[in-house]
């Protein structure tokens, strides 16, 4: 007992001291943490296809549903908006989707199913910063395939839906040997839609994962990423002082990314997910950055005008 009120006032500290550096989670009326259909600016996800259809590559990719494209503008808290290009359209998403095991290992931690060992947290940050497929595995063999299509399809998340497309799923280890549990949909192994990653890291920012502290806890895992290419390539050179919650995937043709972007000095807030199947998908998830800022620049919420 005296060990587990130690672990939980340490928490309680490590989610003070996040929130008072970050500004997360944030704070916003529970009426209006709403789902993305309440969320979505037409005019926001007009200029953002117009935009992206600019550059012949990306139109034919985003025509051959190769390309998804997912944005939350967060600069205004009281006004919260959502654009989509291929929004709900469902892709291999290579490691992207360990935000899934994440989660639900969080979650089994918080329901004492999961014992919350300094090597339980090691793991959980290799998965996420060095996206460690050895790291995954282990975590995906404890958590199980059943607990993590729970998580995923509960009702309270709902970030796996076949009624709009699917969303997120992990029903493969990562790496070799082992049972498989692919989605109903397509028969995926590790799926993501832009939307529903966009959804995770909305909740995430507001800490509705979980609870308020263990949310606060992802986000440390989710910061400061150890691989510096695609998104995090560009935003280091002219964000360097944004702080970035990130986690990417890539296999073959396939290649994901996703990031909160939370810049004080800046104002530069704002969610980011990108799925592209084609083989220059890393210098097209890297080149995404500046025309999608471009966009949000041209389109401020009315509290900035």
């Amino acid at each position: 007992m005296k060990i587990n009120m130690l672990l939980l006032i340490g928490l309680i500290l490590m989610g003070s001291l996040l929130k008072a550096q970050s500004g997360l989670p944030i704070k916003s009326e529970e009426a209006r943490i709403g789902s993305l259909n309440t969320l979505t600016d037409f005019a926001l996800e007009a200029q953002l296809e117009r935009e992206l259809s600019s550059r012949p590559e990306w139109r034919a990719l985003i025509a051959s549903k190769k390309m998804a494209v997912g944005l939350i503008d967060l600069r205004d808290p009281g006004n919260v908006r959502y654009a989509g290009v291929n929004g709900n359209h469902m892709m291999y998403a290579a490691s992207l989707p360990k935000i899934a095991v994440l989660l639900s290992t969080m979650e089994a931690v918080e329901q004492g199913k999961l014992k919350e060992t300094p090597a339980l947290k090691k793991d959980m940050r290799l998965m996420i910063s060095k996206s460690d497929n050895a790291a995954s595995t282990r975590l995906i063999d404890r958590v199980g395939f059943d607990r993590i299509e729970a998580v995923m399809t509960d009702p309270k998340y709902a970030f796996y839906d076949k009624r709009t497309g699917g969303g997120l799923w992990v029903g493969k280890r990562y790496g070799k040997g082992g049972d498989t549990h692919r989605e109903p949909l397509k028969n995926l192994s590790h799926a993501a839609t832009v939307a529903q990653v966009c959804r995770f890291y909305y909740l995430l920012a507001h800490g509705k994962l979980v609870n308020e502290i263990r949310s606060l806890q992802m986000l440390r895992i989710l910061e400061n990423p150890e691989l510096h290419h695609k998104f995090v390539n560009t935003l280091s050179l002219i964000a360097p002082n944004a702080r970035l919650f990130r986690k990417s995937g890539t296999w073959k043709t396939y290649h994901s990314d996703s990031i909160l972007v939370w810049g004080e000095e800046d104002d530069r807030k704002y969610i980011l997910v990108a799925l592209v199947d084609d083989p220059n998908g890393e210098n097209i998830i890297r080149s995404l950055v500046k025309p999608v800022e471009r966009v949000l620049k041209n389109n401020l919420p009315l509290a900035m005008k």
